[in-house]
């Protein structure tokens, strides 16, 4: 899953959106004594998030699709993918329109800067600038998003062609995560709810 979806499962509490947002770039496992108890759990979330999804068949069978041209950049892709899925579909799932929650999120991370690492600090401007969890929901959007990974790795990854099997099998996709996203939200509400 990618940013939309990790700060979606956050339910509403905004410390453990912030959390689960910065998941991806908190190192080790001894961080609890650098953030609220909430943010911890945030990021606590993001990994059992990135677990459940790594080791699901069904996701397993969206990689498969790509792993012969994008080989270990797969599952990035598909984490890119299934975001928009779920941002062409919001309505599905979230009474607040996307434009709403988007802004809300950004908001929130901009008050809260000093907790934020320093790469999220830099990556910020460019999210909100481009709106990126907004634009997700059009392929232009998701071709914008794979546009700026591959410009980042380190290595030829061909990400950015990827958008070419995203349209050819669309709706594979689109039934991959429908399938999917309703087993990940109730694993990530078992997981809120333990204390």
């Amino acid at each position: 899953m990618n940013f939309l979806a990790h700060l979606y499962l956050s339910a509403d509490d905004p410390e453990i959106r912030l959390g689960n947002f910065i998941g991806d770039f908190v190192r080790g496992r001894d961080f609890s004594n650098r953030f609220s108890p909430a943010i911890v759990k945030g990021i606590e979330l993001h990994r059992a998030i990135d677990e459940f999804t790594d080791k699901h068949p069904t996701v397993l069978q969206s990689k498969e699709r790509l792993r012969p041209k994008y080989r270990h950049y797969a599952p990035v892709i598909i984490d890119i993918f299934y975001d928009h899925f779920l941002a062409a579909n919001w309505h599905s799932y979230q009474r607040q329109p996307l434009p709403d929650f988007a802004a809300e999120c950004y908001a929130y991370f901009d008050k809260n800067l000093a907790v934020l690492p320093e790469q999220v600090k830099w990556m910020l401007p460019h999210m909100v600038r481009g709106n990126w969890l907004v634009n997700y929901a059009k392929v232009e959007g998701i071709q914008q998003a794979l546009n700026g990974v591959t410009r980042r790795s380190k290595f030829d990854s061909k990400m950015n062609e990827s958008t070419v099997e995203l349209i050819a099998h669309y709706e594979d996709f689109k039934n991959e995560f429908q399938e999917f996203f309703p087993l990940l939200k109730d694993h990530t509400s078992r997981f809120l709810a333990i204390d």
